[in-house]
């Protein structure tokens, strides 16, 4: 055997032979290959004699010098864009508006708000980081990923977010991680779920209202999609508003899924303003312990009722109802771990995905979209309060008195609002503990919300 060690210059002779064995045979290749090609028709085809030439199939390509290289290789950049771009886009209502870059620009920039407010502030990260990168996405210049009917964002958007597939699945997760322990437990509780549905309905009256302002028109179907948001539930919100006014579907679904995430900013002030020091710190008692058979037997019953008395609504409780039986029924242990965990990550991940990339300038920067966000806030603030008021109203005829910031968890926010009505019982009082109390109501919120929408959709559907 060789070495290179030992036998260098052997070594050194066999690959010096090898390589004029090569290139002999290069050249004798060469010699005869047009004679090949002659042969084989194939005369067209590009070869080492005719690099100078045009490539087949390339006759339509115009030429590129030095200069109109550079020249749109510099038009091509996000920098440009921005200040030059001007587009023409179909806004929401079918009408034609103009989009500059720079509103492209402003758009991505609230993208990052998004993505700071849910990374360093917490407010929902696993809604707001995902929903901020969609605004980013879709408002690139050039990435088309937006675009249909390849665009990624497109595909996630026509796939589960403009129908109600997303929404469907999602009610299943939250019904695998809910516990209507504490409802079953104390069932008073759902009358503050319902009352927060005075946010929805009383913002219709509210948008009737706005018609009378000039350039601003909404029908009922379009008024019930935005009422929805003031029960803070971004599922319900998509689902009802895909059915009733698909147009506004972007709009009503950040609008719903910001406030969900500003729960602990926006609730707070107005618990504060409604209830006195005394009543924040009144104590509830523990809940008694409710039965597995209790538990088991509650979904049946609510999805039974659902169907036979609003069978509209028969969809989202039914989802709902399904995820909760599978937790409660001890069984299907892997269905609920997966509809708990890795398929409600994924499905919250490409719905709020979803949801960001409809956020773009001829959608948002208008009137009607502003106005829409504004009369979601007016909801939810509604919602908050009227949860509170009830409660203090029941204590009038309770001997045994509830604390009135539970009131507030009656929005669909599970379970942010029970936290925030639990943080403010403790600022009042250490030592009061009210986030299993404030469940109650929270999860009647998400069950009175869906029977809100079912409503909606059985008149005007």
């Amino acid at each position: 055997m060789l070495n290179l060690k030992q036998n260098p210059m052997k070594v050194f002779k066999i690959c010096l032979l090898l390589m004029v064995g090569a290139i002999a045979f290069s050249l004798v290749t060469t010699a005869f290959a047009p004679r090949v090609e002659a042969q084989t028709g194939r005369e067209n085809l590009p070869s080492i004699h005719n690099m100078d030439g045009i490539i087949p199939g390339s006759e339509d390509i115009p030429e590129v010098t030095f200069n109109s290289y550079l020249q749109n290789l510099g038009e091509t950049t996000g920098i440009y864009a921005f200040i030059n771009d001007k587009l023409s886009k179909e806004t929401p209502s079918g009408d034609t508006t103009t989009v500059f870059g720079w509103q492209e620009l402003l758009m991505i920039l609230v993208g990052f708000l998004v993505i700071y407010l849910g990374a360093a502030k917490g407010f929902e990260p696993l809604l707001l980081i995902p929903i901020g990168f969609g605004v980013v996405f879709v408002n690139i210049p050039f990435a088309g990923m937006g675009a249909g009917p390849h665009g990624f964002l497109h595909i996630i958007y026509e796939a589960g977010v403009g129908n109600e597939f997303f929404p469907l699945i999602i009610f299943m997760g939250i019904g695998a991680m809910t516990d209507f322990g504490p409802l079953i437990a104390n069932p008073k509780t759902a009358l503050l779920g319902a009352a927060a549905q005075f946010g929805v309905f009383g913002t219709l009256f509210f948008i009737s209202v706005a018609n009378l302002l000039p350039g601003v028109a909404f029908n009922l179907k379009e008024a019930c999609s935005v009422a929805i948001i003031g029960g803070a539930d971004g599922p319900t919100t998509i689902y009802i508003a895909a059915k009733l006014a698909p147009h506004l579907l972007a709009t009503v679904a950040v609008a719903a899924y910001s406030y969900m995430a500003l729960v602990p900013i926006i609730q707070p002030p107005i618990m504060k303003a409604l209830t006195s020091e005394k009543e924040r710190k009144i104590k509830m008692r523990q809940l008694r312990e409710v039965s597995k058979k209790e538990k088991i037997i509650f979904p049946i019953l609510v999805f039974s009722l659902t169907f036979l008395l609003l069978p509209s609504a028969a969809s989202l409780i039914g989802c709902m109802m399904f995820g909760n039986f599978i937790k409660e029924i001890g069984v299907v242990d892997r269905l609920s771990k997966t509809a708990q965990n890795e398929l409600m990550n994924i499905v919250s991940m490409f719905l709020s995905l979803g949801v960001g990339s409809q956020m773009t300038p001829e959608k948002f920067l208008n009137p009607s979209s502003l106005i829409i966000v504004v009369m979601g806030l007016v909801a939810f603030a509604i919602a908050t309060a009227t949860g509170i008021l009830i409660a203090k109203l029941m204590n009038v005829f309770l001997k045994e008195k509830i604390n009135p910031l539970i009131g507030s968890a009656g929005v669909s926010a599970v379970p942010m609002a029970a936290r925030v009505s639990n943080k403010v019982g403790l600022e009042a009082d250490p030592g009061n503990f009210l986030l299993m109390h404030a469940m109650g109501p929270n999860v009647a919120g998400v069950l009175g919300t869906a029977i809100a929408a079912g409503v909606m959709i059985a008149v005007y559907g």
